[in-house]
């Protein structure tokens, strides 16, 4: 059995979540003994596909031709596109259209979540579609002092601040605006914003928050990864991710892979896999975040890093490999 491993753009990509999942891909097949390629080739037998670009359709047409099985990575959806790039709301319900129609032209499909997979249902696809994690690398994101030392360092952060942190890009979807207010309304507490998005393609009212419009205690370093964002992970003092919409939000897997305590906006991606004063804290507001990141912060709420790290390992990049390989050996039966 050998799998295509087909991402468009990858150099596009390899700042996003899908660029992440791209990685944990080929580490979850390796780890699973399977024989994979990422260059083009025609010895394969499914080719797994995992973006939407105007290549994507020809490398379907191509594969039919060849008699390949083919699957469908679900990373993206209409929802999670909105609140985006700039006109991505008026642009989306085509957006739509072409994911039903590219990703039933698959013969199985693979997405991140039940709740994601509940979407793709919703939009009338009736191909089988299996819920599989994109996965995490436990070792990489397990706490590490030198690597905290580091993150410390680089932002001249003294023993006594207190830090929040979230990742993501520019995106009113992502919760960057909500992220820049519970940051005016604790200015006692440093925030780090990690990620980057072109400006020019943001909406002018985000731009203006990241560009000059957020406190002082508020920065955006850009996109950094490595031993910095690593050691941001574990040695930030909470891990607040706003996010209206995701599939799954990768992000969220590092954190609790570095044992970090999560405070949520309560989404319908998250159900049923984070639980709420379990796992992680959900907030529904302002207010409510607020009151979560102070709690977490100052330790006043109880710690639930240990049960968030169990997640994290419900979805390793080995358990991972093996739902790839029992999907892979399920299609290649039919």
């Amino acid at each position: 059995m050998k799998i295509y491993l087909y991402f468009e753009g990858e150099k596009i990509i390899q700042t996003s979540g899908i660029g992440r999942a791209m990685k944990h891909q080929m580490a979850a097949l390796t780890s699973a003994g399977i024989d994979f390629s990422i260059e083009p080739c025609e010895d394969y037998d499914i080719l797994h596909i995992n973006t939407v670009g105007p290549s994507s359709y020809g490398m379907i047409k191509k594969a039919r031709k060849l008699g390949k099985k083919v699957i469908y990575h679900a990373h993206s959806t209409e929802e999670d596109f909105r609140n985006s790039f700039v006109l991505s709301n008026q642009i989306a319900p085509l957006f739509k259209k072409h994911l039903v129609s590219l990703y039933s032209k698959a013969d199985y499909i693979i997405t991140p979540t039940p709740y994601s997979k509940k979407l793709l249902e919703g939009y009338g696809i009736t191909l089988p579609i299996a819920a599989l994690s994109n996965g995490i690398d436990l070792k990489r994101f397990e706490p590490d002092a030198g690597k905290i030392r580091a993150f410390r360092n680089y932002f001249s952060l003294m023993p006594e601040d207190k830090v929040v942190i979230s990742v993501g890009l520019y995106f009113d979807r992502k919760g960057i605006l909500d992220f820049v207010e519970v940051a005016k309304r604790l200015p006692q507490y440093q925030f780090i914003w990690f990620g980057y998005t072109p400006l020019y393609s943001i909406p002018k009212h985000i731009r203006q928050v990241i560009t000059h419009d957020h406190p002082s205690n508020v920065l955006f370093p850009g996109y950094i990864k490595g031993d910095m964002i690593e050691g941001a992970y574990a040695g930030a003092d909470c891990f607040f991710f706003p996010s209206k919409e995701e599939t799954e939000g990768i992000v969220v897997l590092e954190g609790l892979a570095a044992r970090q305590n999560i405070v949520l906006r309560d989404i319908g991606v998250f159900e049923p896999w984070m639980k709420s004063a379990v796992n992680c804290y959900k907030g529904r507001n302002v207010d409510e975040f607020c009151e979560l990141v102070q709690g977490v912060v100052e330790k006043t709420l109880p710690d639930v890093s240990e049960a968030g790290h169990q997640t994290a390992q419900e979805r390793s990049i080995e358990a991972v490999g093996q739902g790839l390989k029992k999907i892979y050996e399920e299609v290649l039966a039919k």
